[in-house]
């Protein structure tokens, strides 16, 4: 069994929180996840999609006042909002009698809707976590593997890349059919999938809603509620530009990233390794695979950005620390990687602690004038070890 990262994470917050809220995909491992902390300890689970679970809940005060004994795990508890004030009397309770953590795990899907939710109500008692589809240090899985399949189990661990392939399809079809429109404007399911596949074309790019629209023929508002509800599902990453004042013209656009690059290959058809390094999304979709990775593993203790200006100074992504700590980070499908000018010259910009290219290979090595070249793997060590320091 695959051992995730957040795991010690969760355990760390079950012993000090009442509640913990875990985010998560469709279909990312949360309920395996939190049925592996289950073990060990009295617990009870509920998957509020089953009638006959929901049911349970009918009276929620008087059913779960009968097992403040135990951890209960709640999932997909955005479907029943009216849940979180039962929580908060209840936790209230077991703190009074000298129970006052590991009362609950909730599940979900839908980020936006249950933190609000949740916070309304559980302020001050609950702990928020993410957890992402597989990440590269959870598993042996060759690299491109990876990148190819992404990270859903189901994908990365298929057979072959076939059968892989049909598993994304069908979890693509999920989607458009049956969840989105649970959260979403009513819009026909072959339209969303134009704005998906048309999302994934324009990865890493530039957020342009009034360009989007006008292509698919729809409402710019429409559009932007679509995007703002795959971001709330955690399908796609917005990216925001960096603000500072550094005497330069800003593009204060932000860039957008179908977050699972298995998801943009299946979206484009690319089934095999040779059919997507001679696809033009190659190099964007490895830039966005290797961001996913790095924030997996620094959310929510940093904050990211992209760095732009009108005149030619980038950055793919720009981590900053709280202790003041920074990292400028260039991201190259090469083996023998170069900083280009615009990074040099965002450079003397930002004035980084650390400044990085990162590619494929698996050598390190510097670049001269305090850059360097870091594997993949290397700096994913670097930030684990970090996160566990």
């Amino acid at each position: 069994m695959i051992q995730r990262h957040l795991a010690t994470i969760l355990n760390q917050s079950l012993a000090e929180q009442a509640a913990v809220v875990l985010l998560g995909p469709r279909q990312a491992g949360k309920t395996t996840l939190a049925m592996q902390l289950a073990e060990g300890r009295p617990s009870l689970y509920l998957d509020l999609e089953s009638e006959a679970d929901s049911a349970m809940l009918t009276e929620p005060v008087l059913f779960l006042r009968q097992h403040l004994d135990r951890l209960v795990i709640l999932d997909e508890v955005h479907r029943a909002p009216g849940l979180f004030p039962a929580l908060r009397g209840l936790i209230d309770q077991a703190r009074r009698e000298g129970r006052g953590s590991g009362r609950f795990l909730l599940l979900g899907s839908a980020s936006l809707d249950l933190l609000r939710q949740s916070g309304e109500s559980l302020a001050g008692r609950v702990a928020y976590h993410e957890l992402t589809p597989f990440m590269a240090v959870e598993t042996s899985s060759p690299m491109d593997e990876h990148w190819l399949r992404g990270g859903f189990p189901p994908s990365l661990l298929a057979a072959d890349n076939a059968q892989s392939l049909r598993w994304r399809r069908n979890f693509i079809r999920s989607y458009l059919e049956r969840d989105l429109p649970q959260f979403g404007p009513r819009i026909p399911a072959e339209s969303l999938r134009r704005l998906w596949t048309m999302l994934a074309h324009q990865q890493g790019g530039l957020l342009n809603t009034a360009s989007l629209s006008r292509s698919l023929g729809l409402h710019v508002r429409t559009v932007g509620a679509y995007l703002d509800l795959l971001c709330d599902l955690l399908l796609v990453r917005r990216l925001p530009p960096w603000h500072a004042n550094v005497g330069k013209r800003l593009v204060k656009s932000p860039k957008f990233f179908v977050r699972d690059s298995g998801l943009v290959h299946a979206l484009l058809g690319l089934e095999n390794l040779e059919a997507l390094l001679s696809h033009p999304v190659a190099g964007p979709s490895w830039e966005a695979f290797v961001v996913e990775q790095l924030l997996a593993l620094v959310e929510p203790e940093a904050q990211a950005f992209h760095y732009r200006t009108s005149g030619g100074a980038e950055v793919d992504l720009y981590i900053t620390w709280p202790d003041g700590e920074s990292w400028q980070i260039e991201i190259k499908r090469s083996l023998s990687p170069r900083p280009s000018r615009g990074f040099h010259s965002a450079r003397q910009d930002l004035q980084p602690t650390r400044a990085l290219i990162i590619h494929p290979g698996d050598q390190s090595f510097p670049l001269g004038n305090e850059i360097e070249a870091l594997s993949l793997g290397a700096v994913l060590a670097d930030l684990k070890q970090r996160s566990h320091s």
